[in-house]
């Protein structure tokens, strides 16, 4: 009976999650209080550091809110952190948790207007590199100023409604193989571009990614003064990242250049216009005023009217009273995105409130303050781009903008120092961690959707596709931050 229950509590320990992860988990939770005791609280800070980096590498096998809220659990247990001063972390990044809160919610109900434009442009444009260009600017428009996991999850949509109406009629005509596999390759490098082109855009505004809130929030930017101080180093990666895009696409490098066949298409325009012929006038009203909607919401936005967080609420009340969404049911699906990385942001904090209390990066940071000011950016640029590759982007930008406020507020950094080293983390956060898909959530979103099989895109293929975006936008970030800033 007791081998029967210890297999059985073993199984349902972290899920399906490999044996040696499992094994790998329960081995730093025994060593941590034996290090405590043996080698102090720094040295274990810095153990449970990399544990915790660790669990977010391994995203793809165990989902980090369990190994990681365990290792934070036991964290608080020894000392490492008081409840307080998770609290206060808490507290500090309140504005990012309404956001990925509210506003990823309401952009769920924008998707019918969203998922409509995206097929009239994958149906109407026929140059292939238009076509990937507009996916890129599209997305990176779009992800300027609404939740970039959002719009990726409407490409998503718009890519495997098309897949699964031309792979039924690809099964009843075996010679058409061929084409499924040239269509799989053609949606690949879409998905990679609109993925892509969600960082490029989100890089540049305060709601682009939650990390550029945090950031923003520390520095004291709204929307138009954070998009114009980060306007030196995110214009030439932006005009960097669209011309690696037809560049690759014409080329057909790194997997790029596939076209659409014309059979694809004309299977695809013909179930298009039985849709649209079919579409009913709730239907059309549905999709205008989520058009007005997210027009409210970018003049809101620029206008800073509210917290990004309020603005976004104010979305779903708008976006469901007008369209007869009123069933609890239905409004709380908006919810289920979002709320996963909202609990493990807040174990982000505290894993970060141990870090502060500790003091672990404050050798780092005297480092780069006694460089000369211009070589503290490209520095701080460098670490976080680093960190970013193999972890997620907002950990590494809580941790130094935390740090960097922290000499600020004593006097080691002027307002100056302090904003132009803000943009260095922030880009640094945002650009060279798209060489992995760790580094980027909306990468690991299209990673483990049930589109990525489909289209044969692995992690490895992934990270190959986006190897030519990630030099020469980190080659335009770096321009911008040693010459521009």
């Amino acid at each position: 009976m007791g081998t029967t229950l210890g297999g059985a509590f073993w199984r349902n320990f972290l899920g399906h999650a490999p044996d040696w992860y499992k094994w790998l988990v329960v081995g730093c939770l025994a060593a941590n209080p034996v290090l405590l005791a043996i080698a102090g609280p720094v040295v274990t800070s810095w153990a449970v550091l990399f544990e915790f980096i660790a669990t977010l590498m391994m995203a793809l096998r165990c989902y980090p809110l369990q190994p990681g809220g365990l290792i934070a659990i036991e964290a608080a247990l020894l000392g490492l952190v008081t409840p307080a001063g998770i609290q206060q972390e808490i507290v500090t990044g309140l504005p990012v948790i309404l956001l990925l809160m509210f506003m990823v919610a309401g952009i769920f109900f924008l998707r019918e207007m969203l998922v409509y434009t995206f097929t009239k442009v994958l149906l109407r444009v026929r140059s292939r590199v238009l076509i990937a260009f507009l996916f890129c600017s599209i997305g990176g428009l779009l992800s300027g100023f609404l939740d970039a996991l959002t719009v990726l999850a409407v490409m998503i949509t718009v890519a495997s409604g098309f897949y699964e109406v031309y792979h039924r009629a690809a099964t009843a005509a075996a010679h058409r193989d061929a084409e499924l596999k040239q269509f799989r390759r053609h949606l690949c490098g879409l998905m990679m571009h609109g993925a892509i082109g969600t960082t490029i855009g989100g890089v540049c505004t305060l709601v682009g990614e939650p990390q550029n809130l945090l950031i923003g929030q520390e520095a004291g930017w709204n929307f138009l003064q954070f998009a114009a101080v980060m306007a030196p180093v995110t214009v030439p990666t932006v005009i960097a990242g669209l011309a690696t895009c037809v560049v690759v696409e014409r080329l057909g490098w790194f997997g790029y250049g596939t076209p659409m066949p014309d059979s694809v298409r004309q299977v695809l325009a013909d179930f298009e216009r039985e849709e649209s012929a079919q579409m009913t006038p709730k239907h059309r009203q549905v999709i205008i005023v989520q058009a007005l909607v997210a027009l409210l919401l970018v003049v809101s936005l620029a206008l800073h009217v509210a917290e990004i967080g309020v603005i976004g609420l104010m979305i779903i009340v708008l976006a469901t009273a007008f369209t007869g969404v009123v069933e609890e049911a239905r409004i709380g699906k908006a919810f289920e995105a979002a709320l996963p990385f909202t609990a493990l942001l807040v174990v982000f904090f505290a894993v970060v409130g141990m870090i502060h209390q500790q003091h672990l990066f404050a050798p780092f940071l005297a480092w780069v303050l006694s460089l000369q000011p211009h070589d503290q950016a490209i520095a701080l640029f460098s670490a976080s781009g680093v960190l970013s590759t193999i972890s997620d982007n907002v950990f590494v930008a809580t941790i130094y903008i935390g740090q960097i406020k922290d000499a600020l507020l004593a006097g080691s950094l002027t307002r100056e120092q302090f904003e132009v080293l803000a943009v260095a983390i922030n880009t640094g956060t945002n650009i060279p961690s798209i060489a992995t898909p760790n580094g980027q959530a909306a990468f690991l979103f299209l990673l483990t959707s049930a589109l990525a099989p489909l289209i044969r895109l692995s992690y490895f293929r992934m990270m190959w596709m986006a190897l030519p975006y990630f030099v020469m936008m980190t080659s335009g970030a770096v321009f911008g931050v040693l010459y521009l800033l």
